[in-house]
């Protein structure tokens, strides 16, 4: 897989955004992996619990709160994506400026408004 997206704080509910994300991201044909508080599916794509050393990711897009976000500031930096999106209530400038000083751009926008503007 090339230019994959990783979904963070990924969920089985269908209610969650970042569950509607996952569905859309498929939908446009966008390689998706995903990482949860549970394992589980959503479609064909599976929920790891566990932080895995994916290869190829160009986006990580967080549905994490800034708190919880800390423990996952070294992995996300050593995964060395293009870029982050920090989805709405994840915004966390503590990390925005982290990323920023690994040369990984930092966007706080909404991946399903990306995603229907065309604009992922």
């Amino acid at each position: 897989m090339k230019n994959v997206t990783l979904v963070i704080g990924a969920s089985t509910n269908p209610n969650r955004y970042s569950n509607i994300a996952i569905k859309r991201l498929i939908d446009r044909e966008v390689a998706v992996v995903a990482l949860g508080l549970r394992k589980g599916k959503v479609f064909s794509v599976s929920i790891d619990d566990e932080k895995k050393e994916y290869k190829n990711i160009d986006t990580v897009t967080l549905y994490l709160n800034p708190k919880r976000q800390e423990e996952y500031y070294s992995y996300i930096i050593g995964l060395q994506p293009r870029r982050v999106i920090f989805n709405p209530g994840s915004e966390n400038m503590e990390f925005v400026k982290l990323l920023k000083e690994n040369n990984i751009e930092a966007e706080v926008a909404c991946t399903l408004v990306l995603l229907s503007t065309n604009q992922y």
